[in-house]
């Protein structure tokens, strides 16, 4: 659009000179009209700057929207993470010895008080990260004396965090625990195992296992 009003300005301005070798001898009326046509050629010689400005408060206009829509993208992203929520903690149910039994169990803590997020299932123990990022976990036990204890926090089959008591003849009564953080990718499992040959006590309130997303990642 500019190139065109250039354009037309030039040749305007050009039959106008091209006119003045061919106009008779300047009379007051002549004066009058050949004095209007530089005043014409300046006008729209101004009207395209002026397009030509607004061309470019245009795209820097443009350039504006974008940059207020990926900030709001942003925003969005940031607001659905901050509504993500992950929270369990549960406990073995029961009153009564979970163990000893002859290889590695899986404790499942059946009572849920706690699954915000629905990632802790209580028909096999196991929690599934619904959405990668940094959890933390703790588990506590009580247990009798008479046998040892061994449990294992354990990420997709590997033990990350352990609990371990003697069997002992005078202590009629033991406790423990542990926790740990750990950066988690979705889909990642993590269960508490109770070693071969050890036993817990089952109960509600003193044998569980709890959890919750700290932080997307």
């Amino acid at each position: 659009m500019n190139f065109t009003i250039l354009l037309f300005v030039s040749l305007f301005c050009g039959l106008i000179w091209a006119q003045d070798d061919v106009i008779p001898p300047e009379t007051e009326e002549n004066t009058e009209i050949q004095s209007c046509f530089p005043d014409m050629c300046n006008l729209l010689k101004e009207f395209g700057a002026m397009r030509e400005k607004l061309g470019v408060m245009e795209n820097r206009l443009k350039d504006s929207e974008t940059k207020l829509k990926d900030s709001e993208n942003q925003i969005i992203e940031l607001k659905n993470k901050e509504r993500t929520m992950v929270v369990f903690s549960a406990g073995t149910g029961g009153n009564g010895a979970i163990g000893p039994f002859n290889t590695e169990t899986t404790v499942i803590y059946r009572t849920v008080k706690t699954n915000i997020g629905n990632a802790y299932s209580p028909f096999t123990g196991i929690f599934a990260a619904p959405v990668p990022g940094v959890y933390y976990f703790t588990f506590f036990y009580h247990a009798g004396g008479a046998n040892p204890v061994s449990l294992a926090l354990v990420k997709n089959g590997q033990a990350v965090a352990t609990a371990y008591d003697h069997r002992t003849s005078h202590d009629g009564a033991d406790n423990g625990g542990n926790a740990v953080f750990l950066q988690l990718q979705q889909g990642d499992q993590v269960f508490v195992r109770l070693g071969a040959n050890t036993n817990i006590w089952g109960n509600d309130a003193i044998t569980t296992f709890s959890g919750f997303l700290i932080s997307e990642v």
